[in-house]
């Protein structure tokens, strides 16, 4: 059997080029997030299937990547069903281990916690621009903290990070899922089929007003319903404007604090941001996770489709773990597609220091080499970056080689001479 040289589909090989921006992202993440009060913590890449498929991450559990069990609990022969040879699966985010995690070390954990948490994620996804079935996600949570305190730090957390990677003049898109329940109610869904209006709402942006009306009255709602639903969207602004609209008009549907809230949350933010963006109430915002209970959010970036940052607010998922319900509410930047809007817009990572090349003569004596490495030394001392390595036959094609990598001096040893 050949091997093969390319990554398994949907997963690449990353160049240092991607890589030096990578650790810049993440540097700056924990620089950034500190200030905020967030620590760090690590999950295991592997959870319980159970955990996984607790009805709570929507479609992502269609595509989970399952691990088979082990040794003699491997039983093919006996096995009835696919779960009979499963106990565990890579996860498809950091929200549910988070949740096991708070749930098993919450007695040594202070309150409210702020979570910090980095790490790559599995989906069994189609690839496409900006999406792979191998990707690091970065979360920030605050558990502990029913108020909308929670909602308006995370929110100029993500905001000034992705600011001061020099995106300008993006967008956070805001809603809540109580009033997306309220304005169904409204409009005369029953209960039970929310979920499903939802998932058909969340396709505004891709099929429009339109193409919601046809699939909703497709899935055999009323044709009365359908329309009296969709003129709520056509109606009310995306502004506090809008949210105030709502509260009035959906009054005995929507909790008056629910709104309230939703407003607050927007005009606090609004007046200390520091980075360039607006911040807007948008009515269609649905999120994909069925375990949100409040507040949901996402950013946009202009000139890129996709949404590169969601999160909001999961009340219940702990309470799954210990049956006593606790506050939770995060929000996640899509950090993949930052960092390659950042190769595309061909970002340079600011230079702290200088990045020099030492290069030898093929046939340097070997007792002259101390004396390079300690010259090497020095300069790290002083905070520079040194590569040492051998003089190639085309000098001239290594150093554009070099140059292209951020090295801007270049310094030649030869076997007669360490002065260079």
């Amino acid at each position: 059997m050949a091997l093969k040289k390319k990554p398994v589909t949907g997963m690449k090989d990353i160049t240092p080029r991607e890589m030096e921006i990578r650790d810049y992202v993440i540097g700056l993440i924990k620089e950034t997030y500190g200030t905020f009060g967030f620590s760090s913590i690590e999950t295991p890449c592997v959870e319980h299937i159970e955990n996984l498929f607790s009805k709570q991450g929507g479609e992502n559990e269609k595509l989970i990547f399952k691990i088979l069990k082990r040794g003699e609990k491997l039983k093919l022969d006996t096995a009835k069903e696919e779960m009979d040879l499963v106990d565990g699966g890579l996860r498809y985010d950091l929200t549910v281990p988070l949740s096991r995690y708070y749930s098993n070390n919450s007695n040594s954990l202070p309150q409210p916690f702020k979570a910090l948490q980095m790490g790559n994620v599995w989906r069994a996804d189609r690839p496409q621009r900006g999406r792979f079935r191998q990707f690091m996600q970065c979360d920030i949570d605050i558990l502990g903290e029913p108020s909308i305190l929670a909602e308006i730090e995370l929110i100029l957390a993500t905001s000034t990070l992705v600011g001061k990677l020099d995106f300008e003049n993006f967008t956070i898109r805001i809603n809540d899922r109580k009033i997306l329940k309220a304005m169904a109610a409204y409009s005369g869904f029953p209960e039970e089929s929310y979920d499903l209006v939802f998932i058909i709402l969340d396709k505004m942006d891709k099929i429009g007003a339109e193409g919601v009306e046809a699939e909703l009255v497709k899935e055999g709602f009323p044709e009365e319903n359908v329309k009296k639903y969709l003129n709520l969207f056509e109606t009310i602004t995306g502004d506090i404007e809008g949210v105030r609209q709502l509260k009035t008009l959906l009054s005995g549907y929507l909790e008056e604090q629910t709104a309230k809230d939703l407003e607050t949350i927007i005009q606090s933010v609004d007046k200390v941001k520091t980075a360039k963006f607006q911040i807007v109430f948008d009515p269609t915002l649905v999120r994909g996770m069925s375990y949100y209970t409040g507040p949901i959010f996402e950013i946009s970036i202009d000139g890129f489709g996709g949404s590169v940052g969601g999160g909001g607010r999961y009340d219940e998922m702990i309470g799954k773990f210990t049956g006593q319900q606790t506050s939770a509410c995060g929000f996640s930047i899509g950090f993949e597609r930052i960092v390659m809007l950042l190769l595309e817009r061909d970002f340079q990572v600011p230079k702290k220091a200088g990045k020099i090349a030492f290069l030898i003569e093929k046939n340097m004596p070997k007792e002259n080499l101390p004396a390079i490495f300690e010259a090497a030394q020095k300069e790290r001392q002083n905070g520079n970056t040194v590569s040492v390595t051998m003089m190639k036959k085309n000098k001239k094609f290594q150093k554009e080689q070099m140059t292209a990598e951020g090295y801007t001096d270049f310094r030649e040893f030869f076997r007669d001479s360490l002065n260079g």
